[in-house]
């Protein structure tokens, strides 16, 4: 699900610091179109594989939901097949689970569910769909175990699968749009809401109603499975409603500094006090859970394809990040904050280096279109990695590697449709993408984005506005800092030197007369070492 309503406008950054604006790209990646006659499009599905077959469960047949609520994840949308796909033989199976109990049936036609794949075995855990057994939407409180390679090999030869699926139920899995990754033996359920009801954007007390509530945690707990029975043990719960309170984003295994498994949980929406995705990052390990708000994600916020790799070598891990959603995108190397929060092209790289430092870089190539979002990244196993899927990239020696597959996706005719949206604007993608990294001829230099790692953090609220705005911003330390509005013929409109402020966050508020409607003007922020200065556009 997406924003409960949009604001609008667009704000173009500009950034100088004494950093350096570019890096020699580590590696390149390239994208080959495969397409797979007959096979539909899909979107926010789960995945698992079996000797390079893929199988496909659950899902959006549609593209971005509508706001009406009668519109809204309806049930001409279901995806209530099972897809299997061979990306090598360019061949597709489906088989419908009307074999399956409802129970089952229901669940693994829903969409955002959780899931991870365990040796044979992918668990799926919640979603969110209409569920007919009680006559509404719902989240989903199941846990389905499903025996890929015997549900593979049974659609194919057009056999019973009943016998490789088992479900149990517990209300802490009652869960859609969060994530489900493992460090070692346990698993970590991220996020996430529990969803009753029809989506509506006025709010839960409106038409319908409905029931939504943030986990705000991640929860911690175990699965013995000896492929009969399945127990769950509950082990930790960690609570955090200014922090964990996300959903539909991104969080990748990682390889950490010191060698370990960990999971990083990028940027995802919504901030508790605005309607806006978070731009910092959350580090999980094994004891716990790190907030970063030294770094800031400005691309790709919403759950999109991601490749996770990392050198030994350098001690350095790669995230490439292919399209999706964004609060912000690049144009013509400037950065373009756009609160309606659009469909982008950007495919980026959040790069940990040997210190645990994060930066973010703009790679130069592109989704072909406004695609990516609820796709998933389907790593090539044969290609060298590490127990939880991270590629390892000093394994790569060949110039050209195909790692991997991207699959479905929203594709989207323009940015910004969600006011507009009658069903049209958008579809789920039915193509396929091949994942190549270059290694050893590229001369790409990807862009960094300077504001990832600046200190101010600046932003401008609301958007649009009529002359009464809020910009807040951070300081690592303290100073001085000079506020500078101006006008497109650089007259002085607001020159102003601030005192007194404070360590991490500060509002500044101002109102300004007789702007004209419609008019540019651009807010500067100095402090002598990092200035930033943003164009806003005046709308009364």
């Amino acid at each position: 699900m997406n924003k409960k309503y949009l604001v609008g406008i667009l704000l173009l950054i500009t950034l100088t610091s004494f950093n350096t604006f570019g890096q020699s790209a580590p590696i390149k990646i390239a994208l080959e179109p495969l397409t797979i006659s007959g096979l539909n499009g899909l979107q926010s599905f789960a995945v698992g594989q079996h000797s390079g077959r893929w199988l496909i469960v659950g899902g959006r047949l549609d593209g971005l939901h509508q706001r009406q609520p009668f519109a809204a994840f309806g049930v001409d949308g279901i995806n209530d097949q099972l897809i299997v796909i061979d990306p090598v033989t360019q061949q597709k199976w489906v088989a419908p689970l009307s074999s399956l109990p409802t129970s089952i049936q229901e669940q693994l036609s829903s969409t955002n569910m959780e899931f991870h794949q365990e040796g044979d075995f992918l668990y799926c855990l919640g979603g969110y769909g209409y569920s007919p057994t009680k006559g509404d939407h719902t989240t989903y409180s199941n846990l389905t175990a499903i025996k890929v390679s015997a549900v593979i090999d049974a659609i194919i030869s057009n056999n019973s699968f009943l016998p490789y699926f088992r479900q149990i139920t517990d209300t802490k899995f009652q869960v859609t749009g969060g994530r489900l990754k493992k460090i070692n033996s346990e698993y970590y359920l991220m996020g996430g809401q529990k969803f009753i009801g029809r989506y509506n954007p006025m709010g839960p007390n409106h038409g319908p109603g409905f029931v939504q509530e943030y986990t705000n945690s991640i929860r911690k707990f175990s699965i013995l499975d000896n492929g009969s029975s399945i127990t769950i043990k509950h082990i930790t719960s960690y609570a955090d409603s200014i922090n964990l309170h996300r959903r539909d984003y991104n969080a990748e295994p990682q390889i950490l500094p010191n060698g370990e498994e960990g999971i990083t949980m990028f940027s995802g929406v919504f901030q508790p006090i605005v309607d806006l995705p978070y731009l910092n990052s959350v580090t999980i390990d094994s004891q716990g859970y790190t907030i970063d708000n030294s770094f800031q994600q400005y691309y790709n916020h919403y759950h999109c394809a991601v490749l996770p790799m990392y050198s030994a070598s350098n001690n350095e891990m790669h995230n490439i990040f292919f399209g999706g959603i964004a609060q912000y995108y690049d144009d013509l190397g400037v950065l373009v904050q756009d609160n309606n929060v659009p469909f982008v092209k950007t495919i980026a790289r959040v790069t940990r280096d040997a210190s645990g430092t994060l930066a973010e870089y703009k790679l130069p190539v592109e989704m072909p279109i406004l695609l990516g979002a609820g796709a998933e990244f389907i790593l090539n196993r044969n290609i060298p990695h590490y127990d939880n899927e991270v590629l390892k990239l000093d394994d790569i020696a060949t110039d050209s590697t195909l790692v991997g597959y991207i699959y479905g996706g929203i594709s989207s005719t323009e940015r910004n449709i969600f006011f507009s949206n009658t069903g049209t604007q958008t579809i789920a993608n039915s193509q396929i993408f091949k994942v190549y990294v270059i290694k050893n001829r590229t001369t790409d230099i990807d862009k960094l984005n300077e504001q990832s790692i600046g200190a101010l953090h600046m932003q401008v609220f609301p958007n649009p506005n009529d002359g009464n705005f809020t910009i807040n911003f951070h300081l690592s330390k303290m100073s001085e800092i000079k506020i500078i509005i101006q006008d497109v013929k650089g007259k002085f409109i607001e020159n102003a030197t601030i005192k007194n402020l404070k360590l991490g966050k500060n509002t500044y508020s101002k109102k300004l007369e007789g702007l004209v409607n419609g008019g540019v003007y651009f807010v500067t922020l100095n402090t002598g070492t990092e200035k930033v200065t943003q164009k806003i556009i005046v709308e009364n």
